[in-house]
């Protein structure tokens, strides 16, 4: 198995075959929390301005994401799992657009297959990976703002490549390191309300969740994501 780490969406643009697009902190720990809640689909895309056309054709969409780490003024929610812990989502689609994840994702358009990843679903990542059996993964870190390392990503990358080398990697400590991490520290800064420490511990709640989130269609502006069951 030839397991590739590369970074940001221009490391997203090379994938070929299969793709993991990771964002820690927090896009895809978010979209799974969402599904969660009972979501039936989130559409990815890479542009505010496409998220606020696609909710003025379909009305009945909830916009969810961020820029610069801050919800929209007209969204209904931020990237913040924490925002979803009461929500009733049953049945929505949810469009999500985020600086890094959700870009990153997009411009992986060349891999033929393609999921999230984040450490609330490695496990099942990892599962599902070993079920498909591909020649070659790409695990792709969106990285801060789709512009430089985020700490928790690459973490995240390295231990999936351990998983799937058939390794027993130490999570335990993982969350300690990243609490002093430039994208971890903002979560206990009470000076900033829109990354709350809640959502530190949710985007680091190892192996919550038994599904991967898969992409289903794309195109250039927006992918479709669904939750599969391992």
């Amino acid at each position: 198995m030839d397991i590739r780490i590369v970074h940001y969406p221009e490391g997203a643009a090379s994938a070929r075959g299969f793709a993991v697009v990771i964002d820690v902190f927090r896009a895809f720990s978010v979209a799974c929390y969402a599904f969660e809640r009972g979501a039936k689909q989130i559409v990815a895309t890479h542009s505010l301005e496409i998220a606020r056309a696609l909710k003025q054709d379909h009305p009945q969409y909830l916009l969810m994401g961020e820029r610069h780490a801050r919800k929209p003024p007209d969204f209904d929610f931020g990237n913040s799992p924490g925002e979803l812990e009461t929500a009733d989502l049953s049945g929505k689609t949810l469009v999500h657009t985020t600086h890094a994840g959700t870009r990153a994702l997009l411009a992986a358009r060349h891999a033929g297959h393609a999921i999230t990843g984040s450490f609330v679903n490695a496990g099942a990542i990892a599962e599902y990976i070993r079920s498909h059996a591909p020649e070659t993964i790409y695990l792709v870190c969106a990285g801060f703002e789709g512009r430089s390392e985020a700490m928790e990503d690459t973490l995240c990358a390295q231990y999936l490549k351990d998983l799937l080398l058939g390794g027993s990697p130490d999570f335990t400590s993982i969350p300690e390191r990243l609490k002093t991490a430039p994208s971890g520290r903002r979560f206990f800064d009470p000076a900033d309300p829109d990354s709350p420490e809640i959502d530190f511990h949710m985007c680091l709640a190892l192996d919550r969740f038994d599904f991967v989130i898969a992409r289903t269609d794309t195109d250039v502006h927006t992918c479709v994501l669904e939750p599969r069951f391992i």
